[in-house]
């Protein structure tokens, strides 16, 4: 359903990995980032969505200070998984985490608060209101 693509905002893709069906990690001779096909945008925040921006059928994150937010919003919705080659997951996620607070606060915020009242939202778990004897 999903071709990969052949030109990029920043040029002619050189390089691509699917991260997962019409999301695309591209690299050309001087730079990258993400496309994300306008079908699959739907999966993402509209905080994420803010982020990037429009090109062709396309939604573009640059790989130095938007690229984050969308393996952010991939990680969260299980969509993609870190790949194995990464040794330091844990690490790995930080880091993605750490930049996205510097460079898209607004994002992070966004994302904190859904979080909180997804936590909120969550039933209970039910307590044994036998009595001890």
């Amino acid at each position: 359903m999903f071709k990969q693509p052949d030109s990029s905002p920043w040029g002619e893709v050189q390089y691509c990995d699917t991260l997962c069906p019409g999301v695309y990690l591209v690299s050309t001779a001087g730079h990258g980032g993400i496309l994300v096909a306008k079908e699959i945008t739907a999966f993402l925040s509209p905080a994420a969505r803010r982020c990037g921006f429009r090109q062709g059928n396309y939604l573009c994150f640059e790989e130095d200070s938007q690229e984050d937010v969308a393996l952010r919003e991939l990680l969260d919705k299980k969509l993609w998984a870190v790949p194995d080659r990464v040794r330091d997951k844990a690490a790995f996620e930080e880091n993605i985490n750490r930049n996205i607070q510097e460079y898209n606060p607004a994002y992070w915020q966004s994302r904190e608060q859904g979080r909180a009242k997804q936590e909120a939202a969550r039933p209970a778990p039910a307590r044994d209101t036998r009595s001890a004897r």
